[in-house]
């Protein structure tokens, strides 16, 4: 092989993700791992009943290319349950394997070369590589600690005649935060007059815990040039069978469904019917997400209320972030390693979600969709600090 034939990396600045690494880290060091976001805890034991059901007596060959017509009704019904929004099962809903797969379908589907992105950081990490890959630019609206609200003003600063696209996540990984209903409406003033699309990422959209959430789906300007983004791993406990669901107006699914078909062309047939009737016989499972997490947000929060860490505020999610600058002055990637070592907890540096995180800023990100005895425990080793 000659130097002329050596291969150039498409993705030349991504290497593993933080989240694997840390994860790597925890347990090579016996750490009790806060930092990649998935439970550790069983999901309903009738769910997998349903999934077991469907492997020996069900269908496992291929499902139809957007997802199981079952599964698109009762998705289109949670939607009107939580949203009062009526979508339609044939040409909005589009099964995926896991939200992630949404994600880069729709902005393989939407970004040209040279299209500008509107991200806002701290951002999930994602975005930008998916982006990179459809030939598109990203531009960045930093959010500031502590409660990590958009600036609109900067947002419209940010605005060309080459933007397509504006990426949100609400509730807010890895912040803890959530939008408002203003929050919507000034973004949608601000892309009212322009051929912008909006990609909405609401995979924890039942972790929330204020009156209501706020959604896409309520806005009815903002939907009508919207992408959805839903997750059943994230809303049922079951990160490891990655199915999502996407919901789009009919002419942008048409387009996103043409990069799905050859991405993965169907998911998981029988996860998809049992997904589906859990959905029919569970109908209220979704609703009480939100009081679940709640209880272990508190948990973790009252435990560390006396520690040395400052506890920014959580609205939605199933992360919480600890300032630790009264702790130490190192950066947070090197802080996230002399946890794991000296400490036996695993967390997430939030600097790795920004372009340019903000400078002095020394804050960490810990995963609470653990057993209470987890949190106690991993609480007992930070509150020594």
């Amino acid at each position: 092989m000659t130097n002329a034939s050596i291969l150039t990396s498409k993705l030349p600045s991504v290497g593993t993700t933080i989240f694997t690494k840390m994860s790597a880290l925890a347990a090579e060091k016996g750490a009790i791992n806060l930092s990649q976001g998935f439970p550790d805890f069983p999901p309903d034991a009738r769910l997998l009943e349903r999934a077991s059901q469907a492997i020996l007596t069900g269908n496992n060959q291929y499902a139809p290319m957007a997802g199981l017509p079952i599964l698109r009704e009762a998705i289109a019904n949670l939607i009107e349950r939580h949203y009062d929004r009526k979508v339609s099962v044939l040409d909005e809903i589009t099964v995926t394997s896991g939200a992630s797969e949404a994600i880069f379908d729709a902005i393989a589907a939407l970004v040209h070369n040279g299209d500008e992105v509107i991200l806002f950081d701290p951002a999930y990490d994602l975005y930008e590589p998916t982006v990179t890959l459809a030939g598109g630019i990203c531009r960045r609206v930093t959010l500031m600690a502590p409660d990590f609200r958009p600036d609109w003003q900067a947002f419209s600063t940010l605005l060309t005649d080459k933007t397509s696209l504006v990426i949100i996540n609400t509730p807010h990984n890895p912040t803890g935060s959530c939008w408002l209903a203003e929050d919507l409406e000034s973004l949608w003033q601000a892309i009212a007059s322009r051929d912008i699309y909006v990609l909405s990422d609401e995979v924890y959209e039942f972790i929330h815990f204020g009156e209501s959430a706020v959604s896409v789906h309520k806005h009815a300007e903002l939907l009508k040039r919207s992408l959805v983004v839903s997750s059943f791993g994230k809303s049922f406990h079951l990160t490891g069978w990655k199915v999502g669901y996407i919901v789009a107006p009919a002419d942008l699914t048409v387009e996103l469904r043409k990069v799905h078909q050859f991405v993965s062309f169907c998911t998981a047939t029988p996860l998809q019917q049992a997904l589906a009737e859990h959905l029919i016989a569970e109908p209220e499972a979704s609703a009480g997400l939100a009081a679940f997490y709640l209880q272990k947000r508190d948990v973790l929060r009252n435990a560390l209320a006396d520690s040395r860490f400052t506890l920014l505020p959580c609205s939605g999610t199933y992360f919480q972030l600890l300032d630790y600058s009264e702790i130490s002055d190192l950066d947070d990637v090197a802080f996230c390693e002399w946890l794991i070592d000296e400490v036996g907890v695993a967390a997430i540096p939030i600097s790795v979600f920004y372009q340019q995180p903000p400078n002095a800023q020394r804050i960490v990100r810990l995963c609470f969709a653990k057993e209470e005895k987890t949190l106690l425990e991993a609480v007992n080793r930070l509150a020594r600090l």
